[in-house]
């Protein structure tokens, strides 16, 4: 035998050797192909059941995920809602808190003025009493001055009632006097004698004066000692000392007089009240 012929004998060996392999493999796989393809064919029915019982579950899921969505929506616009109500709420209570503030600061304001007022008040309270302790010391001052004043004018009236009574006396006693001087052929005019008279050194003011310039009241009368009869002299001091003319006292009250101008005054010139009338301030030469 050749040496090809041998090798070609041992790769027939090998070869048929490699077909033995094959074929047991074959044999033994197919057997274990089949177990196994049942195994997994088990295993995919299970596993469809599984995928059946997944799909339910996961329909089941996708309601329960619809529905949760449904809830979280109503939900998410029920919290929108409240959150919405919340800052209006909070907005509202910023808003009276800002009102609050503002009342407070003006109630603080009103109390500060109160309080200033009540202050003031109570000053003047204070002093009220203050001047009524003076009133009420000043108003006994004026009572026991009322008491003495009626004791004066009980002393007074007193005093009256004898002057009355010696006024009547005197003008009993005058009446007789002119009924004596009658009889004798004598007049009982006082005006007749005393008129002639110088008066006695007096000073007072033009009190009234007519329209016609020619009548005035004076402010002295016989208890200065004018009688009717007795002539004055009339000036006035401002704005310039100056000479106005003459009177004549045609009536004679105790504190007031009645006196007639004598010709006419200088330069025609009006009298005033408060003009001066005076027995002793004589013209200039």
């Amino acid at each position: 035998m050749t040496f090809v012929g041998k090798i070609l004998v041992i790769v027939i060996m090998a070869f048929a050797l490699l077909f033995l392999g094959i074929s047991t493999m074959v044999f033994v796989t197919e057997t274990n192909w089949k177990d196994a393809t049942a195994k997994e064919q088990a295993k995919v029915s299970e596993l469809k059941k599984k995928i059946s019982t997944g799909d339910e579950a996961v329909k089941a899921a996708s309601i329960q995920l619809e529905t949760a969505k449904a809830t979280h929506t109503t939900e998410v616009k029920r919290l929108n809602d409240t959150i919405a109500a919340r800052e209006d709420e909070i907005k509202r209570a910023q808003t009276e808190i800002t009102q609050v503030r503002t009342a407070l600061e003006t109630a603080q304001q009103s109390a500060r003025t109160a309080l200033e007022d009540a202050a003031a008040r109570k000053a003047e309270t204070d002093q009220l009493r203050a001047q009524k302790s003076a009133v009420e010391k000043q108003a006994n001052e004026f009572k026991i001055r009322q008491t003495e004043l009626n004791d004066k004018i009980r002393e007074l009236s007193r005093m009256l009632e004898t002057a009355n009574g010696n006024l009547k006396d005197l003008r009993d006693r005058v009446a007789r006097f002119s009924a004596l001087l009658r009889k004798n052929g004598l007049s009982d005019d006082i005006t007749h004698v005393v008129a002639l008279e110088t008066p006695p050194p007096v000073e007072g003011e033009i009190s009234r004066v007519d329209p016609k310039n020619k009548r005035l009241e004076i402010t002295i009368g016989s208890d200065d000692g004018l009688v009717v009869g007795h002539e004055l002299y009339i000036y006035r001091t401002s704005p310039r000392p100056e000479y106005l003319g003459k009177l004549k006292v045609i009536s004679v009250d105790p504190d007031q007089s009645v006196g007639q101008v004598i010709g006419n005054t200088v330069h025609g010139k009006k009298l005033l009240e408060g003009d001066y009338v005076s027995s002793t301030v004589r013209p200039r030469s």
